[in-house]
């Protein structure tokens, strides 16, 4: 497959759509967290991932200029038009939930930002340069809380290992490549997912070791979000998110 603009375009959008999704769903702890220092933890962690996708959008939108800026890939986009992970759009649920679903998507992140450091696009390295440094931050955080739940109160494991057992089938996605996850990856500009994984489950297994949890088996997993096929939670976000600019459009960030 030739690679083009559009399909830079794509790739950038895939990796932004992602990391605003989760930005949005850590901000929604704002108020609710259970102790001050980790509301503070998780509006930086928020805020850090919403930087990235800025940053991602804005690349996107200069290799490929169709007359968009940032604010209307965010706010001006449908459902369908989205192509973020499934495991991210879930609800945040109880703490434990939060802090699975941040690790199990965290480990794969950094490993990712790894690879792209060396990215042919040498502007989308200089991004994952510095999302690189935020995200270990991220994976130290939420492994943190995994062992001392999964580890803690016999509710708090129990609590911890159904989030893990719940989320686990969305977890294969992010290793799963299409035509423009191949033609980055040939241009040198992506990198592989499934060569991810190896590292990915080491480091999965040994957090969920010190937490006393047990590792779901792999089997059927849950796709769709690269082909903008999510769950009713996408939806739900996004009127939220999306409401004041649809409201009153024009309004800037």
């Amino acid at each position: 497959m030739e690679w083009s603009p559009k399909d830079h375009f794509e790739y950038l959008v895939r990796l932004a759509d992602t990391n605003l999704v989760l930005g949005h769903r850590m901000s929604e702890w704002l108020g609710e967290a259970p102790v001050i220092e980790e509301e503070l933890a998780l509006a930086n962690i928020g805020l850090d991932l919403i930087g990235q996708a800025r940053s991602l959008y804005a690349r996107a939108i200069a290799v490929n200029p169709d007359g968009r800026d940032e604010d209307d890939l965010v706010f001006l986009r449908d459902t369908h038009e989205y192509r973020n992970f499934l495991l991210v759009e879930r609800e945040n649920g109880d703490f434990a939930v939060t802090m699975v679903r941040q690790a199990l998507y965290s480990i794969f992140a950094h490993l990712q930002w790894e690879g792209l450091t060396r990215s042919a696009d040498t502007e989308l390295a200089a991004i994952a340069s510095k999302a690189v440094k935020e995200s270990a931050y991220h994976v130290r955080h939420s492994c943190e809380w995994l062992i001392r739940l999964g580890d803690g109160t016999g509710e708090s494991h129990e609590r911890t290992q159904k989030a893990v057992d719940d989320l686990w089938f969305y977890t294969g996605e992010m290793f799963a490549s299409d035509d423009i996850e191949r033609a980055a990856i040939a241009a040198g500009v992506g990198v592989d997912p499934a060569a991810l994984k190896p590292q990915w489950d080491e480091t999965v297994s040994e957090c969920f070791a010190q937490a006393t949890l047990e590792r779901p088996a792999d089997g059927w997993m849950i796709d769709g979000g690269r082909e903008g096929r999510h769950t009713e939670h996408l939806g739900h976000l996004l009127a939220e998110m999306q409401f004041l600019q649809r409201a009153y459009p024009g309004q800037k960030w």
